[in-house]
């Protein structure tokens, strides 16, 4: 027999998830910038590859600014304790 008090499982927030994975998908990309910003050789290549860098690190704190204002928790409860932000 259940206690009426008993805890129910808690369910993964959908939202929570989606920005998870595009945090992944951001970190994948931030990767590649830095891969084509040290293979570049043309001083326009470089330029674009640092704005490229630029706007992928914004992209990445954006995320894990709304990860931590979604999580019950923080970054703990997020599963990302220990992810940096980037200046």
């Amino acid at each position: 027999m259940k206690s009426v008090f008993a805890k129910k499982a808690a369910r993964p927030d959908p939202e929570l998830l989606t920005l998870k994975t595009e945090l992944l998908e951001a970190q994948g990309d931030l990767a590649q910038a830095y891969h084509q910003f040290d293979q570049a050789l043309d001083p326009e290549l470089v330029e674009s590859c640092i704005y490229q860098i630029s706007a992928v690190k914004a992209r990445c704190n954006y995320l894990i600014r709304a990860i931590k204002e979604r999580s019950p928790d923080g970054l703990a409860a997020a599963g990302l304790e220990g992810t940096a932000t980037w200046t």
